[in-house]
């Protein structure tokens, strides 16, 4: 059952007040992704310090992938019941004490429980789950661009995070740089206090629909939507759930590898830290600036579609930078990162649009944390196994054609998907 707010809370809030979720759902992802985003900047340093393979700094990496999934199945249901604010205010605590507490780490076990257990847990409940639920309550003709719009927060992250982190490791030390991620996030405290569950809750419609222009005939989308709904049980028992869990669950094996181990896999190409920071800003820059894009081009065309055409891009990417990071040829290589961050970019805003579109907004908390367990799962093991393959090998060659293999075939599924056909009968879980 969902919870009924006071009738004193209803009508408190502007017609409007859809965009400051928009605007608080950017802030929560462009920290919680943040905060992940500078691994790939602390890995040379804190292994070389502590003596550290690479696979043993990504165990904690491989475990927090675990423990999303376990902590995502629960998180959905809460955010349909209560709405997103008490776990962000939560969440901002426990990342904020990780972080800080990560520039004191000395053994491998203190590096697996803060930043694969303690940090996870935080992250998870300001993170995409939360927001994108969020957003997808307050709007729904608009869903797709405004998905895009707050998930530029996403690819801005790895923007910004990476060459700052960088510059603060270079001039004082991996330690203070978790210092300074500490006090940065921070600032997630305000966007949790924007957050609300829904607008019906304060007698308002989605996508800022004035009670004028729902007398008039507008928001018959959004009352379909709801009307729509599929529970979790429901569509648990569609391929389309499976379909879409496999498709992105794959594109995540990539993302999260190119994420992690850009900046490491150029330099040892022979290329310098400052210019592996650059690369990897400017991937996700293109990756932040093509989300309204890829949101355009859902809200016109069937979004599946234009998923296919997301992962063949991030396919051919990743062959080009490969091939150009060994023949050294900068121009080319920075060409593949922007097809690379413009190919990648578009997953977020397509598949929580893919979501929510196909399976309405009422119970899209429960779908999505029953989805997540799933997906996480198929790419929990990335970052551990592109690691060991290079301890094993010692290049990412192999393991990089393989990953342009896995979006390929991504982009295959995503044709097969299909818009699911819901029970005449419905029942909540």
């Amino acid at each position: 059952m969902e919870r009924a707010l006071p009738p004193n809370r209803a009508r408190s809030l502007p017609a409007s007040f859809g965009y400051w979720i928009v605007v608080a759902a950017f802030v929560a992802q462009f920290m919680s992704v943040g905060t992940n985003a500078v691994s790939g900047a602390f890995l040379k340093p804190m292994s070389d310090e502590l003596g550290w393979s690479r696979t043993d700094f990504t165990y904690a990496l491989t475990l927090s992938r675990f423990l999303s999934a376990f902590v995502g199945f629960f998180i959905g249901v809460y955010v349909d019941r209560y709405g997103s604010r008490p776990l962000m205010l939560v969440g901002t605590t426990v990342v904020a004490a990780s972080l800080f507490l990560m520039g004191s780490v000395a053994e491998l076990w203190q590096w697996l429980l803060l930043r694969g257990f303690m940090m996870t847990v935080g992250s998870a409940l300001i993170g995409g789950l939360v927001v994108n639920v969020t957003l997808s309550r307050w709007w729904v003709e608009k869903r797709a661009q405004m998905i895009g719009l707050a998930s530029m927060g996403v690819s801005g992250a790895g923007a910004v995070f990476p060459p700052l982190v960088t510059v603060v490791i270079h001039e004082w030390g991996w330690r203070a740089g978790w210092h300074v991620m500490a006090a940065i996030v921070l600032s997630v405290y305000a966007a949790a206090l924007v957050m609300r569950r829904q607008p019906e809750d304060y007698g308002l419609h989605p996508d800022g629909r004035t009670q004028q222009e729902i007398r008039d005939g507008a928001g018959a989308a959004a009352a379909a939507d709801y009307a729509n709904s599929f529970t979790r049980r429901e569509a648990v028992r569609t391929s389309t759930f499976y379909l879409i869990v496999l498709a992105f669950g794959l594109s995540q094996v990539g993302s999260g590898a190119m994420l992690l181990q850009t900046i490491p896999f150029l330099t040892d190409q022979d290329f310098s830290p400052n210019e592996a920071a650059l690369l990897s800003a400017v991937m996700s820059l293109f990756a932040m600036l093509c989300k309204p894009a890829w949101g355009w081009m859902a809200g016109r065309m069937e979004p599946n579609r234009v998923a296919s055409i997301c992962f063949v891009q991030s396919a051919v990417a990743m062959v080009i930078i490969l091939i150009a990071a060994e023949a050294h040829a900068f121009v080319p290589l920075t060409v593949g990162f922007v097809l690379m961050g413009w190919g990648f970019g578009g997953a977020i805003p397509l598949q929580e649009t893919i979501w929510a579109s196909y399976f309405g907004r009422r119970y899209i908390g429960a779908v999505r944390s029953a989805a997540l367990p799933v997906a996480l799962f198929l790419g929990a093991g990335a970052p551990l196994a592109v690691s060991a393959y290079y301890d094993a090998v010692g290049n990412y060659r192999g393991i990089f054609f393989l990953i342009a293999g896995l979006w390929l075939l991504a982009a295959v599924l995503s044709t097969f998907v299909r818009r699911p056909q819901r029970p005449a009968v419905a029942e909540a879980t």
